[in-house]
C-alpha cells in the first residue's frame, strides 16, 4: 500500500489484528510471558532475538501504541515512558553521561528547565540555556567539545516561541551532536520535526494525543538519521561494547535503530519509567482523533487570541498563529497548517489582575493542565514556573504577569464569552 497520510495512521496505525485477532488493541495487562523453552528466553535476555518477557522492558500494547506515534512522526522506532518528564530524562541521559555537556533553549518548559540546572548537574551532566532567537554565531559559543546534545521544543510550553528547527539543526550537526525536539504541542499533526533537521522527538502523550486529561504518559521517537558512528569517540555508549549486555555494540547489532535499543534495553532495564498498558489503550484512544481535535483546538485558540487582542485591557497577546506575532513567519514555515490550541496574554494590571480574572471564570478552569478537550487557565509565575525568580522568568520568556490560557473543544463563543465576563463583570 502506498504512504498513508497522517489520518489514516492515527486511526489504524500501529495495530493491525490478524485473521480473528481483536479489532481494538488489546490491553496486554501482564507483568510476564511465558516461554516453553530456557534457551529462548536467555536469546531474550542477550537481545539475540526480539520478543516479550517483562513489561518493563517491552509490552505489545505499549509497543503498538509507540509504533503509531513512530509513524505519525516518521521515525524508525519508538519507546513509550511513564511521563514527558521521563521522556526528556532518558532522551539526554542516553547519550550523556558525568563530565558531559548539554545545550537547551532557555524558553522550555519549568519542569524541564529545573530537570536541565538542577537535575543533571547533580549527575555530572552540565547544561548551557540559551536563547534560541540569538544568531548562529552567538549560539555557537554555547558548544564545548563535550556537549553531547542540543534540546529546544517545537513550540514553547508557556513562552510559545517557535524554534527555527533549520539553524538549531545547523549547529548541532556542525558540532557533531543530535537535535532533540520536544513536539508536544505542535504534536505531528502540526509539525514534522524530521523533515526540519531533528534527530530525535519527545512527547508529553498527557497533552493533546491523550486529549483529555485522562492519563499521564511520554513517548521518544528516533529519526535513524543520526551517524553515531560518525561522531564515534562522542558516543561510546552506542559505539563501543556493553558490558551489561555481553559486549554489544548497539551501533553494529542494531544499525538505524541503535538509539532506541540502548534507551529500551538500558534505561528503561535500569530506571525502569514504564509506562502501563491501561495507560498506553488510553492514549491510543485519544490518538484516533488527534487529526481531528488538533485543527479545532487551532481554530478556536486564534478567535479567542483575536478577540483578546481586541481588548483594551489586555496588554498583550502572544499567538503563533496570529498575523503580527513574533514568530508568525516561523510558523508558517514549519507548521503552516496551524500550531497549537495554547495561547499566553498579560492584563494591564499585571500580576494581581490576572489572578483577579482567573478566580472569576466559569467556564474555563484553573488547572495545572494544558492541552486537553477543557478549556485550561494557569499563571505561570505562581504555578509551572514557581520555582523561578522574576530574573529566570524573564530568561524563559515567563512574563510574572503571563496568563496562560489553553482553549479546548467547547464553543468558542462560549470560552470567548467566559473571557468577557471575568474582565467586565
Amino acid at each position: 500500500m502506498s504512504k498513508q497520510s497522517l489520518d489514516t495512521i492515527c486511526i489504524q496505525g500501529g495495530w493491525e489484528p490478524k485473521n480473528g485477532e481483536p479489532r481494538q488493541l488489546p490491553i496486554y495487562q501482564s507483568t510476564t510471558f511465558k516461554y516453553t523453552s530456557s534457551e529462548q528466553m536467555g536469546r531474550l535476555f542477550d537481545l539475540e532475538e526480539s520478543g516479550y518477557f517483562y513489561t518493563r522492558l517491552a509490552n505489545p500494547t505499549n509497543d503498538a501504541v509507540a509504533s503509531k506515534i513512530c509513524q505519525l512522526e516518521g521515525g524508525v522506532g519508538a519507546m513509550l515512558t511513564s511521563s514527558g518528564q521521563a521522556a526528556t530524562f532518558y532522551a539526554v541521559l542516553n547519550i550523556c553521561q558525568a563530565g558531559d555537556h548539554v545545550i537547551s533553549s532557555s524558553t522550555i518548559y519549568g519542569g524541564s528547565t529545573n530537570l536541565f540546572t538542577v537535575t543533571f548537574p547533580k549527575m555530572g551532566v552540565e547544561c548551557t540555556l540559551v536563547n534560541p532567537d540569538a544568531d548562529e554565531e552567538e549560539l555557537a559559543k554555547a558548544f564545548r567539545p563535550n556537549t553531547k546534545a542540543v534540546f529546544a521544543e517545537s513550540i514553547a510550553n508557556p513562552a510559545l516561541t517557535v524554534l527555527d528547527f533549520e539553524k538549531f539543526a545547523r549547529l548541532a550537526h556542525g558540532h557533531g551532536v543530535p537535535l532533540i525536539v520536544d513536539n508536544t504541542f505542535a504534536t505531528p499533526i502540526n509539525c514534522r520535526p524530521f523533515e526540519w533537521g531533528a534527530d530525535i522527538v519527545t512527547h508529553s502523550t498527557t497533552k493533546y494525543m491523550d486529549g483529555h486529561a485522562a492519563t499521564v504518559g511520554g513517548c521518544i521517537v528516533d529519526s535513524g538519521n543520526f551517524d553515531w558512528e560518525a561522531q564515534h569517540d562522542k558516543f561510546k555508549g552506542l559505539t563501543e561494547p556493553d558490558e551489561s549486555y555481553h559486549g554489544i555494540v548497539y551501533t553494529q547489532k542494531f544499525g538505524k535503530l541503535a538509539y532506541i535499543q540502548k534507551a529500551t534495553a538500558q534505561l528503561m532495564r535500569d530506571l525502569g519509567s514504564i509506562q502501563s498498558p491501561q495507560n498506553a489503550f488510553l492514549i491510543n484512544i485519544g490518538l484516533e482523533t488527534l487529526h481531528l481535535r488538533v485543527p479545532r483546538h487551532c481554530e478556536s485558540a486564534f478567535k479567542v487570541a483575536s478577540y483578546l487582542q481586541s481588548r483594551e485591557d489586555v496588554a498583550w497577546v502572544k499567538y503563533p498563529g496570529l498575523p503580527g506575532d513574533t514568530y508568525y513567519e516561523l510558523a508558517q514555515k514549519y507548521m503552516p497548517k496551524g500550531t497549537c490550541g495554547v495561547i499566553s496574554f498579560g492584563l494591564k494590571g499585571g500580576r494581581q489582575a490576572a489572578s483577579v480574572f482567573m478566580d472569576k471564570l466559569k467556564l474555563c478552569s484553573i488547572e495545572t493542565h494544558v492541552a486537553d478537550s477543557r478549556t485550561a487557565v494557569l499563571h505561570p509565575a505562581s504555578h509551572t514556573h514557581r520555582q523561578l525568580t522574576d530574573e529566570q522568568l524573564v530568561e524563559a520568556g515567563v512574563d510574572p504577569s503571563m496568563v496562560r490560557f489553553s482553549v479546548g473543544l467547547e464553543s468558542a463563543g462560549d470560552i470567548i464569552e467566559d473571557i468577557r465576563q471575568a474582565l467586565e463583570d
